[in-house]
């Protein structure tokens, strides 16, 4: 499954590295945290930020975010954890398999691969458990195939 799609990419590191504190301190403005800046600044707290336990305070890092600027997290919007997770897992891949340098070269080159696309998740997760109320409330399993090692 593929959609047609062309990111929005980065000129400068620091841009991702703003996404990624204001994300942080709740001060990015929402319509500001887009697709992009979700993978970026995931690239950015698993390549830069070794002091945060991604796999242990995603969840509370973006759920927290979300209600900072109004959102709300429930059954059918706001944070969703296997769409998270599955992302987490693919910039880790990203980043095992790229000889990009640069934060800006490896979050473009990222966006721009099939690591970056919207629909990336779905090659793992039927869409029925993909955005069932249980993958948007907590991980679940893929149920089409493994995500890659």
């Amino acid at each position: 499954m593929t959609t047609d799609y062309s990111p929005r990419l980065f000129e400068r590191d620091e841009d991702i590295r703003a996404i990624g504190i204001g994300l942080l301190a709740r001060t990015l403005p929402r319509e500001a945290w887009t697709h992009e800046a979700h993978l970026g600044a995931c690239l950015w707290l698993v390549s830069e930020r070794p002091d945060i336990d991604i796999d242990a305070e995603i969840a509370t890092i973006i759920s927290r975010y979300n209600e900072s600027v109004g959102g709300v997290n429930d059954d059918t919007q706001g944070y969703h954890d296997s769409i998270t997770r599955a992302y987490v897992a693919g910039v880790r891949l990203f980043l095992a398999e790229t000889a990009e340098t640069g934060l800006a070269g490896r979050v473009n080159a990222m966006l721009l691969s099939d690591v970056g696309r919207r629909d990336w998740p779905l090659r793992f997760y039927s869409r029925d458990l993909l955005f069932s109320v249980a993958a948007r409330r907590g991980f679940v399993e893929p149920d089409l195939a493994p995500f890659p090692a």
